[in-house]
This record gives structure tokens, C-alpha cells and sequence, in this order.
């Protein structure tokens, strides 16, 4: 027998359950229900990553991005106040060789999208190698404790009906001949089976493992085997988090859920990529496991503290590992789109994918424009 609903999620990530909720709500009693493989929603790349609530800064080569994320930061920081840090100050550094912008392009970047920006005092520029960096400016950037976002998430999708089905891997989706989406999902207790009006493909690294097994059309996607450092800074940079521009750099933030900071480095954090291509086979669980038992932190840590010697005193805790899945093209400018593809291969099938937590706010401009078969929600014009 099969359970019926009017969307089905696939993915309880951040995108998943602020769509579920968003769906919930807006189409009132309608059933909405998220199936997540693993045993905890918001367990994956929702957690593992640099919790940077951006505001633009970090995108000096795709103004749009940019734009869109100083445009989204105001409304993130006051729909999850709660889960914000901004008890800490934020510096932007620039490489004094090999940053693909200089001290000057990057201010009048930040000062064309509207973004707050002014040089740092002398007391903070102190901190860096004055060789290695060519200037350092305070901005105003934020960070967000995942495990508080998690928990306020978890309270609205059940205050709006949302249904939860986790310890659920879906395997294959299919027209059911009647309108319908039919979904066969593996349970905790055995196959499971959906009837949906909507689906909505919400798995970030595994978009395309749900398409080929369904026989519907591959999305071009670059996966990277990605490590997170958390490291205890020492008593100079606690209250700081800091970002050296712009290339093969590196960035360390306040980790809130942890009580830590993050330490994420431009040419060691991806231990290894791959495109997804048809017949090409995803890396073994025991070759993954090998990478991740080498981490690349002591590289990390010895070219940052090039640039902010103070650095080199910090006390390495562990590593958070995930795969982290952007669009080919990006590689070249950096741009952080969304990728939201309606119908792809089955009516009422839709993918999505998002590049930074603020991205949700234009997936779900583009989704409603969409069902309601209107022209694209999202404004690219510049000021």
C-alpha cells in the first residue's frame, strides 16, 4: 500500500526542510513529507561546513553572487536571530602576491554591492605579515550555530505538519500512470512506498544517484571530498574570524555548535574531486575512508600562519569531512548559484541545489514562480 502526499522531499538538509516547511504552509492542509537517509536530519553538509552567514564579501569574481548574499544577509540574520553569532569581529585580508583582486579592487567591490567596509586598525593589521598581506579591512559578516538551526527547523516543520521519515534511502521514482510521482523507498522495517503530486530532489551530493537509478537525465556536478579543520585559536584571535583573498587562500571562522573555529584552506581542504559523468563509478567507501584518515591540516596550518603568524599556537581538535558538490562552471568564477532544474526528466520532478545556506531564499523565489508558471523570481540587475 502506498502512503500518499502532495510533495515528498527528498533530503532533510537545511533546503529540505525549509522547502518542506515553506510547502507545508503555503499550500496549507496539504501532506508534505521530508525522507532522509541517514538517522538525524540536518546531520550532513548542513553541519559540516564554514556556518558563514555571507554577505558578499567573499565573492569578488561573481558580483551576482555577491549581490544576492548581501541582499539575503539582513533577512537570514533576523528569520534565525537565534542561531546567529555576531559577538565576533570579522576581517578580510589581501594577499599582497597572487590574489586575483588587490587591496583597492576588493574595497571598491564591497562598497558597490553595499556591503560595510573600512580598513582594519593598526592594533588588528598587526597580526598579519606585512610581506605576505597587503591590507586588512574590518566588514561585518556572521556565523551560525548549526546545531541551534537544526533544532529551530526541527520545531517548524512539525509546528506546520511537515512529516519526518528518516532512516529512509529513496531508490527509484517513477510516473505512476495516474498523475502521480510513485517514490519506493528502503525503510528501517523494509520497502516503503509514496505516491507524491511533487517531488523535490533536496540531496546535494547525491542528485545524481537518485536520477541514474531512476533512468532520468544526468546534471553535470563536481563533487569534492572536502576537510574541515576545528582548531582552539589562541587568546588573540578568539573574538576574530579572518579570510586572506582572494585564490589559494584560506579562511578561519567562529564554529558555534563546536566552540571552536573552523580552519578551511583553498588548496587543502578538497582532498580529491570528481565530475559526475554517465558510467563513471563514485569513489569506494574504503578509498574515502583512507583520505579521511590523512588530514591535510598540518599543511594548512603552516601556509596560513605565513600570513597571520599568531596562527601557528592553534591547538588542532579533529576534522569534519563532507563532500562538497558545486556546478562546473563555477570553478572559473566562483559563482555560488542556485541550480534549480523543474521537470527534469518526469513532470512534477524537481531538482535543487544550493551553494550557500542564503541560497534558500532564491530556490524558493524560483520554486513558487515556477508551480505557478511565472517568469524567474530572481532579480540579476546590479545596483
Amino acid at each position: 500500500m502506498s502512503e500518499r502526499c502532495e510533495a515528498l522531499i527528498i533530503g532533510g538538509g537545511f533546503f529540505g526542510l525549509y522547502l518542506a516547511e515553506h510547502l507545508a504552509r503555503t499550500w496549507g492542509d496539504s501532506r508534505v513529507v521530508v525522507c532522509e537517509r541517514g538517522p538525524e536530519l540536518m546531520a550532513g553538509a548542513s553541519y559540516a561546513n564554514q556556518a558563514r552567514v555571507h554577505n558578499g564579501y567573499h565573492y569578488p569574481r561573481s558580483r551576482l553572487t555577491a549581490f544576492r548574499s548581501r541582499v539575503h544577509f539582513p533577512r537570514f540574520v533576523a528569520e534565525f536571530r537565534g542561531c546567529v553569532d555576531d559577538s565576533f569581529t570579522k576581517l578580510y585580508a589581501v594577499a599582497a602576491n597572487g590574489s586575483k583582486v588587490s587591496a583597492g579592487q576588493f574595497r571598491r567591490f564591497a562598497e558597490s554591492i553595499g556591503a560595510p567596509i573600512e580598513r582594519a586598525p593598526e592594533r588588528l593589521r598587526s597580526l598579519f605579515d606585512r610581506h605576505l598581506v597587503e591590507d586588512v579591512f574590518l566588514t561585518r559578516e556572521y556565523a551560525f550555530d548549526a546545531v541551534k538551526l537544526r533544532d529551530m527547523m526541527l520545531d517548524r516543520i512539525h509546528r506546520a505538519g511537515v512529516q519526518e521519515r528518516t532512516g529512509r534511502e529513496v531508490r527509484v521514482i517513477r510516473p505512476d500512470g495516474h498523475g502521480a510521482i510513485a517514490v519506493d523507498v528502503d525503510g528501517p522495517n523494509g520497502p516503503e512506498h509514496y505516491l507524491a503530486r511533487h517531488v523535490f530532489n533536496c540531496t546535494y551530493c547525491d542528485i545524481n544517484e537518485v536520477l541514474t537509478a531512476s533512468g532520468l537525465p544526468l546534471i553535470p556536478l563536481k563533487h569534492e571530498l572536502a576537510e574541515l579543520a576545528l582548531i582552539r585559536v589562541p587568546e588573540p584571535l578568539v573574538n576574530l574570524g579572518v579570510t586572506v583573498m582572494c585564490g589559494p587562500f584560506f579562511s578561519t571562522m567562529p564554529f558555534p555548535s563546536a566552540g571552536l573555529h573552523s580552519l578551511s584552506h583553498v588548496r587543502y581542504t578538497p582532498h580529491v574531486s570528481r565530475t559526475d559523468e554517465p558510467g563513471q563509478p563514485r569513489p569506494g567507501g574504503r578509498a574515502v575512508a583512507e583520505l579521511m584518515s590523512r588530514s591535510a591540516y598540518p599543511l594548512m596550518i603552516r601556509d596560513a600562519a605565513r600570513y597571520l603568524p599568531v596562527l601557528a599556537e592553534s591547538e588542532y581538535r579533529r576534522s569534519l569531512w563532507q563532500v562538497k558538490t558545486v556546478l562546473p562552471r563555477s570553478e572559473t568564477d566562483d559563482s555560488r548559484p542556485i541550480l534549480f532544474r523543474p521537470h527534469h526528466g518526469l513532470e512534477n520532478h524537481h531538482v535543487v541545489l544550493g551553494g550557500k545556506i542564503d541560497n534558500v531564499y532564491d530556490a524558493v523565489c524560483e520554486i513558487d514562480a515556477a508551480l505557478a508558471e511565472k517568469p524567474s523570481c530572481v532579480e540579476p540587475a546590479l545596483p
